[in-house]
């Protein structure tokens, strides 16, 4: 576990996929080349990029690098957040039971509905006049 190896790992949430490259390390976070306190600006999304590392009580082991695309600023937190889940289950197996009871290794595939002919967007209709 000293020197546990580079591992990469994707994670998906709605349309966007986070790439993570987890490292042992002193806790460093960087996000398509920024610091994560200037990729994620509010506290909730950084807890939620950091949920993992909080579950197994190991936030200031490993540097993360990650590489986000698609989506909007939530579902690149919440996908990164599988990431990094994924990649420390490979670093020690041990944590998966944590990981899984946390609900940070399920998929969320909730998405975007269609929208349909007729209608302004997936269920609102245009609005109705009697006369």
């Amino acid at each position: 576990m000293a020197n546990a190896p580079l591992t990469q790992t994707t994670g998906r949430r709605k349309e966007a996929v986070a790439r993570a490259v987890v490292r042992n390390g002193s806790g460093k976070i960087v996000v398509n080349g920024k610091p994560i306190e200037a990729y994620f600006t509010t506290a909730t999304q950084r807890m939620v990029v950091t949920e993992a590392l909080r579950v197994i009580e190991r936030e200031q082991s490993f540097d993360i690098n990650a590489n986000i695309f698609g989506g909007g600023v939530n579902g690149q937190a919440g996908a990164l957040r599988m990431a990094i889940a994924r990649s420390l289950i490979e670093i020690d197996p041990e944590t998966r039971p944590a990981l899984k009871k946390a609900g940070l290794l399920t998929r969320d595939s909730r998405r975007k509905e269609s929208k349909k002919y007729g209608l302004k967007k997936a269920r609102k209709a245009p609005q109705f006049t009697k006369r």
